[in-house]
């Protein structure tokens, strides 16, 4: 059985059912974020629940696992990406922010997220989304 024959029949488990629901709380402001990115092997479209770090038109975002995220190599490859925050998608450009200091990033953001981050991450990196602004 193929891998994607696999994953369709398997009954959904925690690990898959947590970021459906993130997914479905994205509409309430402060709720997480679903990032979009291009696979930089596959080409297909990648989505990633994150934390909602909207700072007017720019996206701040903590990769826990830095360089190794697999997010961050997509965006490495291809730095086009979509945002769905408060409910809905926006284009931007993202750029791994090498020089930027993670933990001092993260008192701007939502703390209960950047305890998480920090909890869980191995190697912050901050990554920053230039959004296209918005058409009114």
């Amino acid at each position: 059985m193929s891998r994607a024959a696999w994953a369709a029949s398997a009954p959904a488990t925690s690990v898959t059912r947590v970021p459906r629901r993130c997914a479905k709380t994205t509409g309430r402001p402060g709720a997480p974020a679903l990032l979009e990115t291009v696979g930089c092997k596959s080409g297909r479209l990648r989505r990633t629940t994150v934390g909602n770090g909207l700072k007017g038109d720019t996206f701040w975002v903590i990769a826990e696992h830095g360089r190794h995220s697999a997010w961050v190599r997509n965006i490495m490859a291809n730095p086009r990406v979509r945002v769905k925050v408060n409910g809905r998608w926006r284009k931007g450009a993202a750029y791994l922010m090498l020089d930027d200091d993670p933990i001092a990033r993260q008192r701007e953001l939502d703390p209960f997220n950047a305890r998480l981050v920090r909890f869980f991450g191995t190697e912050l990196a901050t990554v920053r989304v230039d959004l296209d602004p918005e058409k009114e």
